[in-house]
């Protein structure tokens, strides 16, 4: 059985997906210009949940009050942990890991950064966004080095927000702890190209089939 809550995050709303054989817990962070009910997040929620992992989704407070500008940074770790903190309560004993689509997890990973996420053991980046389309740098990544758990980044290889040839450089410095999975033909938003053949339902099971196997395999301290 899958139970669904709606929850508060401090000030703002979150939306807990718990199997009853919940083995692990992944507090999930959406993007810049979509909440937590995004039908792509909907999705991942529920794939997991159907292999054992719960999910806590939140809204960041801009997105809350309906505003089109995203927080400032100190505003929006703030909300991670708040959003951490809540899901260690709400699940006493299971293991967490954080993070989420493109903003949010970029926001999980500075959260992460400046101050260790309480009993979060790696961090899951659903299209990390490396710099903005057609302005090609690394400075947003330059945090990441601080990071001293696992990081698993999932990414589309048409991603624009991440040219490889950036990208790959940076997983690379941050050694045997990152990992980087690319999804053929995806997108930012993980959409294929009708070329390859693939459906948008063999993509989202890469993606939580990818997660799944890296939540059992790696989520442990390296430092």
């Amino acid at each position: 059985m899958i139970a669904s809550a709606d929850v508060r995050v401090g000030d703002v709303s979150g939306l807990l997906l718990r199997p009853d054989d919940a083995r692990l817990l992944y507090v999930v962070a959406h993007g810049a210009g979509a909440g937590m009910r995004h039908p792509f997040l909907e999705s991942i929620a529920q794939r997991l949940a159907e292999r054992s992992i719960a999910t806590l989704r939140y809204q960041f407070p801009y997105m809350e009050q309906g505003a089109r500008r995203p927080d400032p940074p100190a505003v929006a770790a703030a909300t991670v942990r708040a959003a951490v903190a809540e899901a260690a309560r709400l699940a006493p004993g299971l293991p967490l890991v954080a993070g989420g689509k493109s903003f949010g997890g970029r926001m999980t990973s500075t959260a992460q950064a400046e101050e260790p996420l309480s009993g979060v053991r790696g961090l899951v980046f659903l299209g990390f966004p490396l710099h903005p389309p057609g302005r090609p740098g690394d400075s947003r990544a330059e945090h990441l080095a601080q990071v001293r758990i696992p990081m698993l980044f999932l990414q589309g290889d048409r991603d624009e927000f991440a040219d490889l040839k950036l990208l790959r450089p940076v997983v690379k410095r941050l050694g045997v702890g990152a990992t980087l999975h690319l999804v053929q033909g995806g997108d930012h938003s993980f959409k294929v190209l009708k070329r390859t053949g693939r459906a948008g339902d063999d993509v989202m099971t890469e993606l939580v089939t990818t997660i799944d196997r890296w939540c059992n395999e790696t989520p442990v301290r390296v430092d």
